[in-house]
């Protein structure tokens, strides 16, 4: 009889098979989602179940000598996220035990496709034949040298045709390996930059990082998300930091089948992270069939990175004291490296935000500063999609339309999946009167950020275009699922008082108020509601409320152009829409269009605005 040397396919534990071929952990058929590194692991220890494998006989086969990361740290996040998959606990285990200071334990019997199985001294029984230790050599020898801790990239390809037909995918958040979660913005980070170069390839829709950052930490399937957001391909991976060196490894899996079609390491010094990323780009592009071709990047220092990812993990968080703090680390990038472009399309995200109504900054302070951030930032790398879409925002709400127009148009071409750009142009299509067109656009913004732009934008438009029972569907549809969105919920009082629906409107708007802190915004149209429903003396609550605050703070003409809208009061209301025009008030960008504002378009004095704001 002829000894069988073949390496088996599958090894099989208790309701859980690890698929060798495929490199997946599948429990009762069902993929069980395990990264890269705690799946080395666990192939080791299914080697030798009943054993003791070391802590640095782990290290000698999976973190070879020239490997730069917190080993210590690594191993034991890793561990834990493979518990994690296992169902398995530390204090009680199942499947792996820790024998402290030691290494771990595999404690059940496994079995391989080929039927080899034996009981083990003690608590599990161990016996391997002489062809399954030769398998465990081949095995450890693959993985050693598999696994060169150079700057490489490792790489499993399936045939070409089995990689075609991607045309969307979604970068999952990286998973943060290094065993320190303030070490999160990094692997954000990294995330958000792999989907903003992804997102410029032609032919390929991305999904954007709001949508991306919900499945953080998620324990859904690929294929459930892959269904959720309606996409082809999924991206996952890790980032591990080790001081001035960082390891990235991400893997290509197809969203319907959960079949991993690429995988790769890459190893760099963190002032090489920009060429890294281009470098990750060219590798997924290369594996779904679609040529790319990624400007070559500078090096940036350390100190200047961590200063901008930084800033981007608090622009992020969306509050005033967020922002506030992006400013300051952006602006630290800034001045340690004033060549680095990155840096100032984040400061001016940050000031553009500020400049908005619920954060109470006057746009005057912020909107010059948002405007200089985007043209340096352009100046320094023209090819920046994300600053052309901030620079188009900032001309829209000084009003230059045109200029506008042509910089949305320039960020789509350069970055086609970029959903603020598509849901920037529709919200200059609406300014203009052209709702059909706002509406497209606004759709495709929603297509590739399904999660972000949830179907607000196209409430706000249908309210726009005085559609308010269409509006009002689209809006509640998103509470649905969002109740204590409070966007959502203003842009439904707007509708609700278009339709005159002013007691739904003020109750609305008050739990608004409260969800927001009493913005000044929000209680100038509550004052407005409560004018329009014959509540008078409520009304002049609030606009006094408002005038004290004036006093104290800044408060956006808005509040008090619409607090005297809904008072009918048409010399007041026009007296603050010259402030509103002084201040360049968002609303300034919606007078063609905006409900309110019809008691007001038969007197020439409104033409005047129209004609001050260049739409005539």
């Amino acid at each position: 009889m002829t000894l069988e040397t073949r390496s088996p396919d599958l090894l099989l534990f208790g309701t859980f098979e690890v698929d060798l071929r495929t490199r997946e952990l599948r429990k009762q058929g069902v993929k069980v989602r395990l990264q890269e590194l705690p799946f080395q692991i666990l192939v080791v220890l299914l080697q030798r179940p009943g054993q003791l494998v070391g802590r640095e006989e782990l290290r000698s086969q999976i973190w070879p000598s020239d490997t730069f990361v917190d080993f210590d740290n690594s191993l034991n996040t890793s561990i834990n996220k493979l518990r994690e998959a296992l169902g398995d606990s530390a204090d009680s285990p199942r499947f792996i035990e820790t024998l402290p200071r030691r290494g771990y334990r595999f404690l059940v019997p496994v079995i391989t496709n080929e039927g080899g199985k034996a009981p083990v001294p003690g608590r599990v029984a161990v016996f391997l034949s002489r062809a399954w230790r030769i398998v465990v050599v081949a095995l450890a020898l693959m993985l050693a040298a598999g696994l060169t801790w150079l700057i490489r990239e490792r790489t499993n390809r399936q045939p070409a045709s089995a990689n075609m037909g991607i045309r969307s995918l979604v970068v999952l958040p990286l998973a943060n390996f290094s065993g320190d979660p303030e070490q999160d913005y990094l692997s954000d980070g990294m995330t958000e930059a792999l989907i903003a170069q992804l997102s410029a390839i032609h032919g390929l829709r991305v999904i954007s990082r709001t949508s991306a950052m919900q499945f953080k930490g998620t324990r859904m399937s690929v294929t459930a998300i892959g269904k959720e957001l309606n996409v082809d391909a999924v991206i996952e991976g890790s980032v591990l930091r080790s001081g001035d060196k960082i390891r990235v490894t991400v893997q290509l899996i197809r969203a319907s089948t959960d079949e991993h079609l690429w995988a790769a390491t890459y190893d760099r010094e963190l002032q090489d992270v920009l060429a890294l990323q281009s470098d990750v780009t060219r590798g997924i592009a290369r594996n779904i069939e679609i040529a790319v071709a990624v400007q070559g990047s500078r090096p940036v220092t350390p100190a200047v990175y961590e200063s901008y990812l930084k800033g981007r993990f608090e622009l992020h968080k969306g509050t005033r004291a967020g922002l506030e703090e992006a400013v300051r680390r952006f602006q630290a990038a800034i001045d340690a490296d004033a060549t680095f472009a990155p840096a100032y399309e984040g400061l001016a995200a940050a000031y553009d935000d500020l400049g908005t109504v619920f954060h109470g900054v006057s746009p005057g302070e912020v909107r010059p500063k948002a405007l200089a951030a985007a043209r340096t930032a352009l100046e320094l790398d023209p090819e920046l999609a994300e600053a052309r879409a901030l620079l188009a925002g900032a001309l829209q709400e000084d009003w230059h339309w045109a200029e506008a127009q042509v910089e949305y148009k320039r960020a789509i071409e350069l970055s086609p999946s970029n959903a603020s750009a598509h849901a920037g142009l529709a919200d200059w299509l609406v300014c203009q009167g052209r709702t059909e067109e706002a509406l497209a656009s606004a759709r495709r913004a929603q297509e590739l950020d399904p999660l972000e732009f949830r179907g607000i934008e196209v409430g706000w438009m249908l309210f726009l275009a005085r559609r308010y029972d269409e509006a009002i569907r689209e809006l509640r549809t998103v509470l649905t699922t969002e109740p204590e969105s409070s966007s959502a919920l203003w842009f439904l009082s707007f509708a609700l008082m278009g339709a005159r629906q002013f007691d739904e409107a003020i109750r609305t708007l008050e739990k608004v108020a409260s969800l927001t802190d009493r913005s000044s915004a929000v209680l100038g149209l509550l004052a407005e509601a409560y004018g329009g429903a014959g509540r008078r003396a409520e009304a002049l609550r609030l606009l006094d409320e408002l005038q004290r605050r004036r006093r104290r703070s800044y408060v956006p003409a808005g509040a008090f152009l619409n607090a005297y809208l809904g008072l009918g009061d048409t010399e007041e209301a026009f007296a603050w829409l010259g402030r509103a025009a002084e201040e360049r008030s968002k609303i300034m960008e919606f007078l063609k269009v905006h409900p309110f504002f019809d008691p007001l378009r038969s007197d020439p004095r409104f033409s005047t605005f129209l004609r001050r704001a260049n739409f005539q």
